[in-house]
């Protein structure tokens, strides 16, 4: 009997994007197949990651080892506090100098050119300059020079790109959503003040745009700061318990589907 095509988009969401990591984790459990991946973001990082073929109990080991200091690289302050070489160096290092045509399943990621201010979609080349370009928070990285373009976050035109698994011709989309906007956030920092005016302006896009996914996963970690990667093995569960929750109707989806 065939099998339907599954596309998993995943969300930007800063730290809480490590929901994604249980969410995949629930999937491989249950044998839920992905065929094909899109990511914004955090989401780009998780999902380059899965596929490498890194398991998403290795990516957990590694994610509760995350620390700040592996990837910040102040700069002179001119179009961003920091340059990104170092995480981009980290992220060549951890993908094995691999690009986007060898992961299993497919993966585009979604940036943003800060010029024109359009999409762009990655499905070719170097991982690195991908991922760099897809978490290049504006104001806190130094934009990402790609083409004679300069790339920022795709989670400022595309938060939860699942448009991206469409035009890769999933049968049945899952989406999964990691951001929320606090209600009156303690504000301490100037990566505060930018994350929670991105977090603003996502959270307005998705209120004129709703995300079109035939699922939608959205984990309950609004508690959990997407700016202090802590807690990290609490969001990830969260990301578990999420997946569980709609485990059976991703399953009764399949079947329908099947069927039909």
């Amino acid at each position: 009997m065939a099998e339907p095509k599954i596309g998993l988009a995943l969300g930007s969401g800063g730290a809480r994007g490590f929901a994604h990591i249980g969410v995949l984790q629930v999937f491989e459990e249950a044998k839920v197949p992905i065929h094909c991946i899109s990511g914004s973001s955090m989401g780009a990082l998780v999902g380059v990651f899965y596929g490498c073929g890194y398991t998403p109990q290795q990516m957990a080991k590694m994610a509760l080892h995350f620390r700040r200091k592996y990837y910040v690289d102040f700069t002179v302050p001119k179009m961003g506090l920091i340059s990104g070489d170092k995480v981009k160096q980290l992220i060549r290092i951890l993908t094995k100098g691999k690009v986007l045509e060898e992961l299993t399943p497919p993966l585009r990621i979604v940036a943003t050119d800060l010029l024109k201010g359009e999409k762009v979609v990655f499905a070719h080349g170097d991982i690195s300059e991908a991922v760099r370009a897809s978490i290049s928070i504006p104001g806190i990285f130094v934009p990402e020079k790609s083409n004679g373009r300069l790339l920022v976050d795709g989670a400022v035109v595309d938060r939860v790109p699942v448009t991206e698994v469409k035009k890769m011709d999933a049968d049945i989309t899952i989406a999964v959503d990691v951001s929320f906007l606090e209600v009156e956030p303690e504000i301490t920092s100037i990566f505060d003040v930018i994350m929670r005016s991105m977090e603003i302006m996502e959270q307005e896009m998705i209120r004129i745009n709703e995300i079109d996914s035939d699922i939608m996963i959205k984990p309950m970690i609004n508690q959990y700061s997407s700016t202090a990667f802590t807690n990290v093995d609490q969001i990830i569960q969260e990301g578990v318990e999420a997946a569980k929750t709609k485990l059976p109707e991703i399953q009764l989806l399949i079947e329908n589907w099947k069927e039909k």
